[in-house]
């Protein structure tokens, strides 16, 4: 049987049509890179920079990235008339474009820079007509300048459709239309989950991480702070990329080298305390599965989730291992230990992250995480904000000895490297669970079938004759999908790893900027390259973790190890902006409370609960005393939807007697 095939001619090349999902990425495939703001592979297609016309003979001038290929096209990419649109549409962007660009963290890597000078925009004809806007400070994470925003819409994408959540998007119309959150609000003000990855995929400098370089550079430069700082395991995979070096390259004593020249005193590893995470963690799990309570055991090392899940998923806050973040358990540790180690003052050690992630800028800032007032954590940086220093000191990076991490906290195992890559928690905890469960040494470390790009991942394991169900998932959205799973009762298992980016921490928001999907999957490869390359691949065989035990912290899941080592959660499921007042006389002493009902159930059973309050205050004449108020929560909860906040207590799925036991109490 003979298969006719369809091609397209393109700038006089025939292509052959392959499964294209259209002109563009045909277009590219034939070697002619288009030029676009706003197409993403990972995204929708979304058609609106109209940069990337073709003229196809017999319709004129289209969009390739929203037409399809069609049989015998003859497509012209280069024409006088398209030059000169793509010209006009970049002058009027760059007309009220804030062009600052030598101050612009994204200068090195701006596509709209890049595309001004591939195209030769080298004037503006026409004149700003909008005022400079305020850029919003307001995150610890991330940092938005409106006045850089291009509208191409990339960052609203990609919370909608990879995280699901929808912190921003577009509002007003025509020449007012701008992206934000809602009700233009600050962005710490709304339901975003700090992951970043608006500022992974933005074009120009308009969503950056939040900075924290002159802090930094200011506790170096103080004689009487000692600065020390912890590297994540999934920089090292990816710092080299800044400096012009292949994705993935390893550069780990590279990068300990450049810290001891910016002046830190002390350079350890993360993966130390990936380490630790999984002593306490993989306990927990086997502690849960024995009794068969509060599964499934999810990871909590990803901030971004566990917001997320603080969020939209109260009813599992239970099921979250309560264990810190590796970040967090290393700064409480160091602020522990390191005083003494290093002739110190508690006060004067400063403990300074490089992270791939912006949500660990917020995580530190927590109140939850600082003792006796001081943060456990004081500053993080991202790998491109360490780069940045870098560059800034003017050190040759490629061209530095190694060195290798300070001891003991700079000592890791191959399990605690791959804690970068999706997966890499769950592989390592399952090294450690199934060797104390079968009680003899793993003949084989690898556990492949948790590894893999795949949104989601499942596993059978049988472990001394007990089957153990456990799943991998990556992304906010995917997360979602899987936990409305398992409420409905579609999908059961005992263990579930997290993590809020695509790719995991390799593809962090705080990562150098990639534009290649591939790049993913090579930084993915030398994470595990570099457990191959280890002589320990185990974190039960960290013997400085052992020692650390014996010394610090008592038994694995103990008294002082869990004051160190583990946290608690709150629910953030309710928004406050937008409540109804019901009955409300307010003094400063009054005691608030919220009633809001849920969207997933009846609001039948908020409305029972809210009249039940209404009565109550009303018959014991307590409106001088209470405020009350009314408020809809778009998020689902289980079972009852209704949630009430008493004051600065939050009651999940509460019927009336719980809400009016909690405000007789509070008034007393």
């Amino acid at each position: 049987m003979i298969v006719e095939t369809k091609t397209v001619t393109v700038d006089g090349m025939e292509v052959v049509i392959d499964n294209d999902r259209n002109l563009l990425e045909l277009i590219r495939r034939a070697g002619v890179e288009i030029p676009t703001f706003c197409y993403h592979s990972d995204l929708s297609i979304y058609g609106a920079c109209r940069l990337c016309l073709v003229d196809v003979e017999g319709r004129g001038i289209m969009a390739s990235c929203s037409t399809k290929p069609e049989a015998g096209m003859k497509i012209r990419t280069n024409t006088a008339e398209i030059r000169e649109i793509r010209k006009v549409t970049l002058e009027l962007l760059l007309a009220n474009h804030n062009r600052e660009c030598p101050t612009c963290s994204r200068s090195s890597n701006c596509s709209l820079q890049d595309l001004a000078r591939r195209l030769g925009v080298d004037t503006i004809r026409f004149k700003q007509l909008e005022e400079m806007k305020p850029i919003d400070k307001s995150s610890y994470s991330i940092q938005r300048d409106p006045n850089k925003c291009v509208l191409c819409g990339d960052c609203v994408r990609v919370c909608h459709e990879v995280q699901g959540i929808g912190a921003i998007d577009f509002a007003n119309r025509g020449s007012t239309a701008c992206v934000a959150p809602a009700f233009q609000r600050d962005l710490n003000a709304g339901e975003c989950v700090n992951c970043g990855q608006c500022a992974a995929v933005c074009p120009t400098g308009a969503l950056i991480p939040h900075q924290e370089r002159e802090d930094v550079w200011k506790a170096i430069e103080n004689p009487k702070k000692t600065v020390v700082a912890q590297i994540a395991p999934a920089v090292r995979v990816a710092l080299g990329e800044y400096f012009g070096m292949e994705p993935g390259a390893v550069v780990t004593g590279q990068m300990v080298a450049a810290l001891k020249r910016l002046g830190f005193d002390e350079v350890y590893d993360t993966v130390f305390t990936a380490d630790l995470t999984i002593f306490e963690e993989a306990n927990e799990f086997l502690g849960r599965y024995t009794k068969g309570e509060k599964l499934p055991l999810f990871t909590s090392c990803c901030p971004g989730w566990v917001k997320f899940a603080e969020t939209y998923f109260p009813d599992f806050l239970p099921n979250l291992s309560s264990c810190k973040s590796p970040q967090q358990m290393f700064g409480s540790l160091a602020k522990k230990v390191l005083p003494a180690q290093l002739g110190v003052a508690k006060e004067d050690l400063v403990v300074v992250s490089i992270m791939p992630c912006t949500a660990k800028k917020t995580e530190a800032k927590l109140d939850k995480f600082k003792t006796d007032g001081q943060p456990d954590v004081d500053h993080v940086l991202t790998t491109q904000e360490i780069g940045r220093m870098i560059r800034a000191a003017g050190i040759q990076f490629d061209e530095l000895e190694p060195e290798a991490f300070d001891m003991p906290l700079g000592f890791g195992t191959g399990a605690g490297v791959i804690f970068g890559s999706t997966g890499g928690v769950m592989e390592a905890a399952l090294r450690y669970v199934v060797e104390k469960v079968e009680n003899k040494p793993l003949t084989k470390v690898e556990f492949k079938a948790v590894r893999g790009l795949e949104s989601l991942r499942e596993a059978e394991l049988d472990v001394a004759g007990n089957k153990v169900r456990v799943a991998v998932v990556h992304g906010l959205k995917n997360a979602r999908d899987l936990c409305e799973r398992i409420r409905a009762g579609e999908v059961h298992y005992d263990f579930i790893e997290v993590m809020a980016c695509p790719g995991g921490c390799i593809a962090g928001a705080g990562q150098p900027i990639a534009h290649d999907r591939n790049i993913r999957q090579r930084r993915m490869q030398s994470i595990y390259n570099v457990d191959k390359s280890m002589q320990v691949q185990k974190s039960q065989d960290n013997h400085f973790v052992v020692d650390t035990y014996k010394e610090h912290l008592g038994e694995v899941g103990g008294h002082e190890a869990h004051h160190l080592l583990h946290t608690v959660y709150e629910q953030h499921n309710q928004f406050f902006d937008a409540r109804v007042p019901i009955l409300v006389d307010a003094t400063e002493n009054d005691l608030p409370v919220t009633v809001t009902i849920g969207a997933n159930g009846s609001a039948e059973t908020g409305q029972k609960v809210l009249a039940s309050l209404v009565d109550y205050v009303k018959g014991n004449k307590l409106t001088n005393k209470v405020n009350l108020y009314a408020a809809f929560s778009p998020r689902s909860l289980k079972g009852n939807t209704t949630t009430v906040t008493v004051g600065e207590h939050t009651l999940s799925a509460c019927d009336a007697d719980e809400a009016l036991t909690a405000i007789k109490k509070a008034i007393k």
